[in-house]
């Protein structure tokens, strides 16, 4: 059934789809956010480089609430796209989490620090879009702007795993960029290289959002060549199924292999848009129809592609999660592909990604669907371990204070880290993933205990050894339910005076999302710097030369 809400949605649309055609107006769409409640995570635990113990807990509310201007000039960069359309503020609905800013932390309370992984590149897509129509910095939603997966768009020169590791860990401490006083910790993990043409074979189900919402260039006709390009690049054997939804739900096919892609494509071709969003019904259908031909051992996935609004059945992010958190349970993994603008839910798609074992991608443009589906297939496709957590433990001898740049969203309490029933992040076959932790040196720290009774002893451990940081890694093999732990030591001889030209194209976009989110630790930061940092390296990578001329273009609106 239509809730009263989505009732009142709809009829607003329509009078304002009915305005639009009657002004023959065309226009840029502009974004506005909705107020979000965010609430930080607690930590407690006992340390290796301190005896005793502390409490902690963290909340943060956030309300954020924008509106944008009425129109936005139109361009273009690098083959990615801008669209034309109207915009109306009643038929704008786009939906972002605002979410709190990390803070620092003083090491002697709050020594270890616990997050999932997040692989998820949809924030810069989606950011690149809203710059190449015109947006500026205050124009952006704050909500857009997850610095983790802008960093995580990238891919960077890092050492795979060795021997029978998961991952190979690398590390990399210099000057942050934006802050002359503080220093700047770089980790970077590679999970090793697999050849889809080498992997298990794949129970893929297409489930499509066929809704009248995807009636535009950029949804609907844009996702049927998203998928051609992805079947192009399957084994014969893999079995391929289409769900779709709208004001119903419907398997158009069931089954099929790979090898028979006149079918596939022809049904892919079929699809038209109209009708309400029955994303509920489809969630159901797809997983019943990816369990019907699961294979065991093999890559079984449910490909969800949709602009995010649903409006029949349930529909609240709550009730979305609860559903999807018992569909991971079948063993199918999720990857969302988000598309369009004007009504595009990235809230719902990114609760969907992370409840359901899942990645996230935008795809705005044939070319990014390309760099998703077939240049990172294997990434997007095979996962190679789930529930994949971190946590830092600080030695208080070299480093005062620590703040974790974005992954706002995957925080976690310090006793979850271990706990199996306790959701981590997905990580892809041959994917890099970046960390950074702008960091106070002990000699560099101000502040005081201001405590009268009672001072933290340091341990044995942390007294004499060089260690700045221990990084443990939880994970669990994608068939099980057990997790396994690495740990990595890292110390001064990771300092590098001129660091790498990965740490510093990681710090300038990082620096970047500082800028677009007004951040209060910018310090010395700006566009500007961006760009005079970006012009020391060397980039012969097309995406990150796009970035570059993304920066460009925006620092000149």
């Amino acid at each position: 059934m239509f809730s009263k809400n989505s009732v009142k949605k709809n009829i607003a649309r329509c009078i304002a789809v009915g305005m639009a055609v009657m002004s023959v107006t065309g226009c840029k769409g502009d974004e506005k956010n909705h107020p979000i409640n965010h609430a930080g995570a607690s930590a407690s635990g006992n340390y290796a480089y301190s005896n005793a113990a502390f409490a902690t807990s963290q909340s943060a509310t956030v309300s954020f609430a924008s509106g944008a201007s009425a129109c936005a000039s139109s361009s273009s960069a690098g083959g990615y796209g801008s669209y034309w359309g109207y915009y109306d503020p009643v038929f704008n609905t786009e939906e972002y989490e605002a979410l709190a800013e990390n803070s620092f932390r003083d090491v002697t309370v709050t020594p270890l620090s616990t997050f999932a992984a997040d692989v998820d590149t949809a924030s810069y897509a989606n950011l690149r879009r809203f710059i190449n129509s015109g947006y500026t910095y205050n124009a952006i939603p704050k909500g857009a702007v997850r610095i983790e997966e802008m960093i995580n768009y990238f891919s960077y020169d890092y050492q795979g795993p060795q021997g029978n590791e998961p991952f190979g860990v690398n590390a990399e401490i210099s000057e942050c960029p934006w802050n002359e006083d503080h220093l700047l910790v770089h980790l970077g993990l590679k999970t090793e290289d697999i050849d889809l043409t080498d992997a298990p074979e794949c129970n893929l189900v297409f489930l499509i959002d066929v809704s009248g919402s995807m009636n535009m260039d950029n949804k609907l006709p844009l996702l049927k060549k998203s998928f051609d390009m992805l079947l192009d690049n399957l084994n014969p054997d893999d079995t391929i199924s289409i769900v779709t939804y709208a004001n119903g739900v419907n398997t158009v096919l069931d089954g099929v292999k790979a090898s028979d892609t006149t079918t596939i494509k022809d049904a892919l071709d079929k699809l038209e848009a109209g009708g309400g969003t029955h994303g509920e019904g489809g969630i159901e259908m797809a997983y019943q129809v990816a369990e019907k031909n699961f294979i065991e051992g093999g890559n079984n996935r449910v490909i969800l592609a949709t602009d995010g609004d649903f409006n029949i059945g349930k529909s609240s992010d709550s009730e979305l999660s609860e559903l999807i958190k018992e569909k991971k349970e079948s063993g199918v993994f999720l990857s969302v592909l988000g598309y369009g603008m004007g009504n595009y839910s990235d809230m719902r798609m990114e609760t969907l990604a992370d409840d359901g074992n899942g990645n996230y991608a935008y795809i705005d443009s044939e070319k990014e669907a390309k760099k998703v589906l077939v240049n990172e297939i294997s990434s997007t496709l095979l996962t190679v371990a789930k529930d994949v957590k971190f946590q830092v433990e600080f030695n208080p001898v070299y480093v005062s204070e620590y703040r974790l740049v974005g992954y706002e969203n995957r925080i976690m309490a310090s006793e979850d880290f271990k706990n199996d029933k306790k959701d981590g992040g997905e990580v892809g076959a041959g994917q890099t993933l970046t960390v950074l932790y702008e960091i106070v040196p002990a000699e560099n720290s101000t502040k005081e205990s201001g405590l009268r009774y009672q001072n933290a002893s340091l341990t044995n451990e942390a007294l004499n050894s060089n260690e700045w940081l221990t990084l443990s890694i939880r994970y669990k093999d994608p068939d099980s339910d057990t997790s396994e732990g690495k740990d990595y030591h890292i110390g001064g001889d990771c300092y590098n005076k001129k660091p790498s030209d990965d740490f510093k194209f990681a710090a300038s976009v990082a620096e970047f999302g500082m800028v677009l989110t007004n951040s209060e630790y910018l310090a010395d930061g700006s566009g500007d710097h961006v760009i005079e940092c970006l012009s020391d390296i060397e980039i012969d990578d097309e995406y990150k030369m796009e970035f570059t001329m993304l920066v460009e273009k925006i620092n000149q609106y």
